[in-house]
């Protein structure tokens, strides 16, 4: 892996549950840039997502770029300017097959996952209670769950063999994945007692520095369980 890029100053406009933003703050973080934090509510009509994104999501991030604003809308221009500014690779490895295989992890978190676990799990314990939608169906909890055993399932077949997602580093897959189980972990949806080797994997991308942030966030009215900031877990 290449060094970490200098050290410019960056503005972060994130909503700490949303998976993707917290993947840009570990990605920030193990770049080693120097950034603020800006937490929006992508919900309301005024948030200020709406003046700089066309989309409206979250991350976003802005810096200057030789005296001239360069705002980066959502994970993946972030994730390229983080590699594009380092000297040499940093989230992305060398090796082309390695390169492919983050790619295609990427991707999968990005449609499979969000579409069969988040919209499903975070629509039912935290759209809902923000938009104030009533409690949790009992279907859409248990049809969420199903899908992320599944996923979780595959992520542990993929680890048996390898020591990182995409192989022998930690990519941006990693973190990526990380940031999308963090989420699941804090609404105590994790059932890592089944995923061992998944477990083992998690563990040290929790210790590390870039981490620390996000395990300090709390959603209103939920409390993560008692393992969710234990290292040791």
């Amino acid at each position: 892996m290449g060094a970490p890029m200098s050290s410019p100053v960056a503005a972060l406009l994130h909503y700490p549950f949303d998976p993707a933003s917290r993947a840009a703050r570990l990605a920030l973080g193990e770049a080693r840039v120097e950034f603020s934090e800006s937490p929006v509510k992508p919900w309301e009509p005024d948030c200020i997502l709406n003046q700089v994104n066309p989309t409206g999501m979250p991350p976003v991030v802005r810096t200057l770029l030789d005296g001239r604003t360069l705002t980066l809308c959502e994970l993946g221009a972030i994730l390229g300017w983080i590699e594009d500014s380092a000297r040499g690779p940093l989230l992305m490895p060398v090796d082309p097959v390695e390169r492919a295989e983050t790619r295609r992890l990427t991707a999968w978190f990005e449609r499979r996952f969000n579409d069969e676990v988040n919209a499903v799990l975070l629509h039912e314990r935290l759209e809902k209670a923000i938009l104030k939608l009533g409690p949790p169906d009992a279907r859409g909890l248990r049809q969420g769950r199903e899908a992320l055993r599944h996923h979780l399932g595959e992520l542990e077949n993929l680890l048996e063999g390898r020591d990182w997602l995409a192989g022998r580093r930690m990519t941006q897959a990693d973190l990526i994945a990380a940031a999308h189980l963090s989420v699941m972990d804090y609404f105590s949806e994790m059932p890592w007692a089944s995923f061992p080797a998944l477990k083992a994997w998690y563990a040290p991308i929790k210790s590390r520095p870039s981490f620390r942030p996000l395990l300090g966030d709390r959603f209103p009215g939920v409390a993560p369980p008692v393992h969710y900031a234990d290292l040791d877990f």
